[in-house]
């Protein structure tokens, strides 16, 4: 995998099921576009955050949850092949209603600079914070001394992508959710895990370990205020092969 789109959705509660339905009845139509994967991930441990959080990203109502999504794909080349058979694809107008506010999604292309472990777990942390660019050097760095301690303490996987192809929305977009300053980028990452208990307990060892503790008088390479994540409960992943099963579609 070489290039990321990342997703950020607020879904009425009572939606959750007809969210995974919808993913799950499209995901043969975007795995023949070219996606390579997709994974749903369902609020669970999402706090409110002093300056910017998973909520005020997608301007999320009360009895919304926020799902963290995204496409995987070989290359920016595949991923932009994707977006024009997308778009003119007939099958695309046949999908019906979609089970959440699509005018409050955000969304953009990723592109990683660190990918470490393999497989894919039951659970995920993601992150989303600003970088600025003279610092993406530090920050690749940084990234990829963390991951090796988070698999150590039993994460599947580390990604950490870098913003490439991330517009301005009209509502909502990561500009805004990072409240993103002239010269800084977006980083869009995340951990996998086994469960939320593999989770919780490697999370206690990495706060613990003096290697996660930053090099004294060396100055973090983003700004950790505006910084925001959250625990999410795996609902679909195309490659492990979960919440797959499709209900059967209204007409539209």
């Amino acid at each position: 995998m070489t290039y990321v789109e990342g997703f950020i959705v607020a879904v009425p509660a009572e939606n959750r099921e007809a969210y995974r339905s919808h993913a799950a009845s499209v995901w043969p139509l975007f795995a023949e576009f070219g996606t390579a994967r997709l994974v749903e991930a369902w609020e669970d441990d999402v706090a409110d955050g002093k300056v910017t959080d998973f909520r005020r990203a997608v301007q999320a109502k009360e009895g919304e949850k926020v799902v963290f999504s995204w496409f995987e794909y070989e290359s920016k080349e595949a991923r932009d092949a994707a977006h024009a058979r997308m778009m003119s694809d007939p099958r695309m107008k046949e999908l019906g209603a979609m089970p959440f506010d699509a005018q409050r999604m955000i969304y953009g292309g990723f592109a990683p600079i660190v990918q470490a472990g393999s497989g894919a777990g039951a659970y995920v942390d993601g992150f989303v914070a600003p970088v600025r660019e003279e610092n993406r050097e530090a920050y690749r760095e940084m990234a990829a001394r963390s991951s090796a301690i988070f698999l150590e303490y039993g994460a599947l996987r580390v990604v950490e992508a870098m913003g490439d192809d991330v517009p301005v929305g009209k509502v909502t977009d990561y500009a805004r959710a990072v409240k993103q300053e002239e010269g800084e980028t977006v980083v869009y990452s995340w951990i996998e895990w086994p469960d939320k208990a593999t989770r919780m307990e490697g999370w206690n060892k990495v706060m613990q370990d003096p290697r996660m503790k930053p090099e004294e008088g060396k100055p973090m390479p983003f700004d950790g205020k505006r910084m925001f994540y959250g625990g999410f409960e795996v609902l679909l992943d195309s490659k492990a092969g979960i919440g797959l099963e499709a209900a059967e579609r209204e007409p539209a």
